[in-house]
Order: structure tokens, then C-alpha cells, then sequence
């Protein structure tokens, strides 16, 4: 309703200046209007007036030939004197009582009219004319017919027939041919006002003829007939000009423009009002949403004056001090504030004096905020961080201080906590690295372990067999025995190696690393490997290059990869595929600018594709007696040399081949290149027998 009654006065007088305006413009357009109109009717009514004078003129001019000699060559020079004073009168003829030709003059503004056709051939209305005219005694004027021209033009004409009488009898008739194109150039030329076209048109409206520079724009149309003798003609003029302007004249200007400059004072005051009621509302609404913000800060604000007195605090500061805003705004100095704790009210007094005779930080200075201490109403003191900016009024004097308080009780909590679960987490890291650490040994050590059993176990079967053969002449038992030791010693030595690299594996340390011959790497481990493939019947093959290159790793930790994944190939074996199918092939190759390829094949099932998605997870095992970290170790040992391992379907699509890839060793660290080892095959020859111990 308030609202309404601001806004209704100005509503009412903006309407009806509208309304005055629109009426105003209305009347000025419609009297315009019809004073085009009249100006309209008034020029038509002059050239129809003008049209039916000049064809006048025409006819007396007929008639005067008539006391012209009755010889057809006086009367021809006659009509060319005549010719040239009328431009609109194209062709004179004489005809007798049979309505022959006998003498005809062409007008000499341009060809002859009848160069195309010939006269026979359209002096059809020029006849009726004529019978007309001697059945009234008196001149008549046919219809109006087309000519065609030589050029492709044609001209629009009407006959005017005289009948001719010598002593009151009649002795023929006199015809002028009119071209009503040029008739209206004739009349528009006599017109005091231009800006017409006229038109020559038929009862029907078809348009015979126009005159005229510019085509009429339709608006401002008017209509006349022309007499003729025996027929008429209608005249139309149509304006070459528009609807008339919203300004026509003077007066209409003046009052026009006081309108617009009170319609525009109007439209100011309007503005001015609407801007301060925007003004008002948005003064009132950023000041709700102000108090709205600082009465939902969690942060504290407090401002102060120029003697530090407390002139605001936002009800968090208040909260937080536990003293209400009465109450600090009571304590002006020198009394000191309420939150301050009694042993720093000299130093925080010390320090509020020297800021404010340094009156605040430059423009632009970084507000770095600063640690204290304040004290609660309770007495208990709790640590705030305080940032601080000078307040400013519209001329940019500073008027006093505003500070943003942050209680940093419940942050200095929060790091407690943080620091003992550090120290928790850091605690059970250890725990887990040495339980990461167990598990790999137990993992890696069932290898050598097992080994040396056997080979122990073999050494004591000939340690008590060894009287009987010697009592049967056999010498060999020292010897196999000595090998047997030798192989026990060197799985003992590999047991320490695997050792040594697992610890450094798990505590992430940077391993040595040096240039080794593929060839060496494999049958590092083919012993074990040997061992494990006469146990499930399999036969190994191994195709390594004659001239393959050496690679720059750490050795125990990439043969225990390759005697991982031998294993899990034989072990794969062992259940689906026939003994006389179970072939493990081991291969090198190339695989890449200075990269090498291992690749590990089996003749089992394959694996399936749920099994596949979680192969490398550690701790993942299809197998009872597995931890599943072989494959998880295998891939983290390939990628610290900066290889990959990946697997891939048989090549003769049965099966499952691992492959993996190791960096070829550079040419300052290998010296020369040791030939590899020549491809060998089989598990049951005198070779592997010896290997594989007793």
C-alpha cells in the first residue's frame, strides 16, 4: 500500500503525458494526411481540367484543316505544318465518305506511328470513330488501342474523328491519332505542383499511360474522369511522397518538445526516486546481512578507537572473552581490558601504545596477523591469533582499529592429537615393515631352504652307504659327497644374499647393481628350477641368443624373479596338462632399444579372467600353501630397473607366458659381451641329473 501510494502520482502523470502526446501526434499525422489527400484531389481535378484542354486544342487544330484545300497535296502540306505544334499528335490522315485514306502526315517527333503495322491493320476504332461522328455530326474520340513499334516499344492511342463538309455536304472525315503518354507529359508540364505521377487508366483500371519521374508511393491517391467526346477517361494522380512526418511544422515542434523535455524531467525524478529507494533497501539489506554475517562468525571481531577504548564486538568476541559488549565498551583506557591477563597488562599496554602511534601499515602492507594470549571471564587464559587493519572513514582518515580475533584452543588441540598419531602411526609403520619383511624372507628363503634340505638329506644317504660301496670297489661317493657340499654352501651363501636384498628391498634402499649375461642369471637358477621340474615330471627349454647382451640390475633380485615365475609355471602344470605336454620354456630376446626380454612360459590351463584382475594384489593366492607375494615382489623389483611385467596367453594359445624387461647394460659398464648360453632342452640328461644333486 505504501508503495502504491509513492508510485501511484507518478504513474498517473507519466500516463497522461503519454496520452497527451499520442493524441497529440494522432491529430498532427491525421491532419497532415488529409491535407496531402485534398493536395492530391486538387492536382488530379488540374490535370484532368488540363488533359480535356489539350485534347481541345487538338481538335480545334483538326478543324482548322477543314476550309485546307479539297487536293490531297494541299491538305498533306497543311498537316505538316500542323504536326509539329502539337508533340501528342502522332498522325493526321484524310479519309473520304468510304472511310478510305486518301492523304495522311506523320508527325515528325520520331518514326511514323505506323512503321510496324499498317494502318489497314488497326484502324478498326478509327472507323467506328468515324461512323460515330457521322451519325452525330459532331467530333468523337475512340477507345484507346495499342501500336507496336519497330523498337519493341509501343504507344497507347486514340483516334479523333471530324467529320469534313464543303456547302453542307459531307465529303469525308479528317482523323488525328493522339499518343496519351506524351498528352500527360504535356499536362504534367503545365502543373504548378510536382511530385505526381499521373496515369491514364480504363473504367477497369488497367493503366493505359503514366507520366511522371518517380513512381507514386499508393498512399495519397485521387481519381478524375476526363470527357472525351463519345468516351472518358479516368486520370490518376498518385504522390511520389510518404505519410507525412511526425514533425510537420513549427508549432507541432514546440509543443512536441516541451512534451519530451517534460516527459524527460519526469523520467529524471522518477529515477532519482528509484535510485534512492534501491539505495534505501540495499542500505537496510547489507546491513541485516552484516549483522546476519558477524552474528554467525566463529571468528571474533572487535574495533577500536583511536585511545584503544572498545567501540564494537560481534557476539563471538564476546562469547569467547565471556564479557558482554557493555562491558568492554566500559573499560576505556587507561583501565586495562578485562581479557587481558593480570601478568601481561604492561606489555599488552606497551604494545597497544606503540601501535597506535605508528597509526597502522602502509597501503598494501600485508596484514600478517600475530599470537597472544588472552584471558576468559573463568580465568582461564587460552592462546588467539589476532589480525589487525586501521578503519577508515570516506576521506580515508583513520578513525580507529579492526581486529579479527581466532581462539586457537581447539587447533592447539587438534596438533596434540596429531603429533601422538604421528607417533603411533610412525610406530606401527616399523611394525609393519619388519612384519613385510618376515613375510618376504619366509617367502623368498623357501627356495635355499629346501635345497639345502635336500642336498643335506642326500649328503647322509651316502655317509651310511658309504662302507658298503666302498667295500664294492666304488670310489665316487667322495666325490658326489664334495658336490653335494659345494651346492649346500652355495645355497647357503644365496640364502644370506636373499637375505641382505630383501631387507634392503623393504627398508627402500638404493640396491647395487651390475652388468650380468642373461645366460648366467638363468642358470643361476636352473638348478632349483631343475629340481622343482623332475618333482612334477616337466621338461624345461631354454632358448637364450648366442650373442645377447648383457643387462645392468641387482642380481639375487631378478633371479629370484625368474625362479619365482619358473615355479609358478611348474606348479601350473602340475594338475590339467599331461606329463608328455608339460614343457616350460625359458626365453631372451630383444624387446626394444636397449631393452632385454625374459619371458617365462607354461603349458598349464591359463588363467581366468576373475583371477587375472587381482594377480599382482599382494596377499592374493589361488594356491592353499601360497602367501601371494610373488608375483606382487616380482612387479615391484622389475619396476625399480625401470622395466615392466606383464602376461599374456601362450604362444600356441595354451598356457600363460610372463614376460618381463630389464635395461641393457651400457658399454663402460660390460666390458665385452659374454656369449650367451646355446639353446638346450630336456631335464633328464646327464647334465641335469649332476645339477640337481643326490
Amino acid at each position: 500500500m505504501q508503495d502504491w501510494r509513492r508510485w501511484g502520482p507518478w504513474a498517473a502523470l507519466g500516463l497522461l503525458l503519454v496520452v497527451a502526446q499520442s493524441a497529440l501526434l494522432w491529430l498532427t499525422a491525421a491532419y497532415e494526411s488529409g491535407r496531402a489527400q485534398d493536395q492530391v484531389e486538387s492536382s488530379a481535378a488540374e490535370a484532368s481540367a488540363a488533359t480535356r484542354r489539350e485534347l481541345l486544342r487538338v481538335q480545334q487544330a483538326l478543324q482548322a484543316l477543314q476550309p485546307a484545300d479539297h487536293a490531297d497535296a494541299g491538305w498533306t502540306e497543311a498537316a505538316r505544318r500542323l504536326l509539329p505544334a502539337h508533340r501528342e499528335l502522332r498522325h493526321l490522315e484524310r479519309r473520304d465518305g468510304a472511310f478510305s485514306v486518301t492523304a495522311w502526315a506523320a508527325s515528325p517527333y520520331g518514326p511514323p506511328l505506323f512503321d510496324q503495322l499498317a494502318r489497314a491493320q488497326v484502324g478498326v476504332e478509327a472507323e467506328a470513330a468515324c461512323r460515330a461522328a457521322a451519325a452525330s455530326g459532331a467530333p468523337v474520340a475512340s477507345r484507346s488501342y495499342y501500336v507496336p513499334r519497330a523498337s519493341g516499344l509501343g504507344e497507347e492511342v486514340i483516334d479523333l474523328c471530324l467529320p469534313a463538309r464543303a456547302t453542307g455536304d459531307e465529303v469525308g472525315f479528317m482523323v488525328g491519332t493522339v499518343a496519351l503518354a506524351p498528352l500527360l507529359e504535356t499536362v504534367l508540364a503545365g502543373l504548378p505542383q510536382r511530385g505526381y505521377e499521373l496515369s491514364l487508366v480504363e473504367g477497369d483500371g488497367a493503366r493505359l499511360a503514366r507520366a511522371g519521374a518517380a513512381r507514386g508511393r499508393g498512399i495519397f491517391v485521387a481519381t478524375q474522369p476526363v470527357p472525351l467526346p463519345g468516351q472518358t477517361l479516368l486520370l490518376r494522380a498518385d504522390s511520389t511522397a510518404g505519410r507525412p512526418g511526425l514533425v510537420p511544422n513549427l508549432a507541432v515542434s514546440l509543443v512536441l518538445g516541451l512534451s519530451l523535455a517534460l516527459a524527460g524531467l519526469v523520467w529524471l525524478l522518477v529515477r532519482d526516486a528509484r535510485r534512492r529507494a534501491a539505495a534505501e533497501a540495499a542500505l537496510a539489506e547489507a546491513y541485516g546481512f552484516r549483522k546476519a554475517m558477524e552474528d554467525s562468525l566463529s571468528t571474533g571481531l572487535r574495533a577500536r578507537d583511536l585511545d584503544g577504548a572498545v567501540t564494537y564486538a560481534n557476539p563471538a568476541f564476546c562469547a569467547m572473552v565471556g564479557f558482554t559488549l557493555e562491558e568492554l565498551r566500559a573499560a576505556r583506557p587507561p583501565t586495562p581490558a578485562p581479557y587481558w591477563p593480570p601478568e601481561h597488562v604492561a606489555d599488552y599496554a606497551a604494545r597497544q601504545a606503540a601501535r597506535l602511534a605508528g597509526r597502522g601499515r602502509a597501503p598494501g602492507e600485508p596484514r600478517e596477523g600475530f599470537e597472544t594470549v588472552f584471558v576468559r571471564r573463568s580465568g582461564e587464559r587460552f592462546p588467539v591469533m589476532i589480525y589487525e587493519a586501521p578503519l577508515r572513514d570516506r576521506q580515508g582518515a583513520q578513525t580507529g582499529w579492526m581486529s579479527a580475533v581466532v581462539d586457537l584452543s581447539d587447533q592447539r588441540r587438534v596438533e596434540e592429537l596429531s603429533r601422538q598419531q604421528q607417533e603411533r602411526l610412525q610406530a606401527t609403520a616399523r611394525l609393519a615393515s619388519v612384519g613385510e619383511m618376515a613375510s618376504l624372507l619366509s617367502h623368498e628363503l623357501t627356495q635355499p631352504l629346501a635345497a639345502i634340505a635336500s642336498y643335506a638329506h642326500g649328503s647322509l644317504n651316502l655317509l651310511e652307504g658309504g662302507a658298503a660301496r666302498e667295500a664294492g670297489g666304488n670310489e665316487g661317493t667322495p666325490g658326489l659327497l664334495r658336490h653335494s657340499l659345494d651346492r649346500i654352501a652355495a645355497q647357503a651363501e644365496r640364502a644370506g644374499r636373499v637375505i641382505r636384498s630383501v631387507h634392503d628391498f623393504v627398508r627402500r634402499r638404493e640396491q647395487p647393481r651390475e652388468s650380468v649375461a642373461p645366460a648366467l642369471l638363468v642358470e643361476a637358477v636352473l638348478p632349483l628350477v631343475r629340481m622343482q621340474a623332475r618333482k612334477s615330471g616337466a621338461r624345461i627349454d631354454i632358448a637364450i641368443p648366442e650373442a645377447a647382451p648383457r643387462v645392468h640390475c641387482d642380481r639375487t633380485m631378478v633371479e629370484q624373479v625368474l625362479l619365482n615365475l619358473a615355479r609358478n609355471g611348474i606348479q601350473a602344470m602340475e594338475q590339467d596338462t599331461p606329463p608328455g605336454a608339460r614343457v616350460l620354456t625359458i626365453a631372451v630376446g630383444p624387446a626394444g632399444p636397449a631393452q632385454l626380454r625374459f619371458a617365462v612360459s607354461d603349458a598349464g590351463p591359463g588363467i581366468a579372467p576373475e583371477v587375472a584382475a587381482r594377480l599382482f594384489t599382494p596377499f592374493f593366492t589361488t594356491r592353499a600353501e601360497g602367501m601371494g607375494l610373488g608375483l606382487s615382489l616380482c612387479r615391484t623389483v622389475i619396476e625399480q630397473h625401470g622395466g615392466r611385467l606383464d602376461f599374456a596367453p601362450g604362444p600356441l594359445g595354451r598356457g600363460t607366458t610372463f614376460a618381463f624387461t630389464l635395461p641393457v647394460a651400457a658399454a663402460a659398464d660390460t666390458g665385452e659381451v659374454l656369449p650367451g648360453a646355446p639353446v638346450r632342452s630336456g631335464a633328464a640328461d646327464e647334465d641335469n641329473r649332476a645339477d640337481a644333486g643326490p
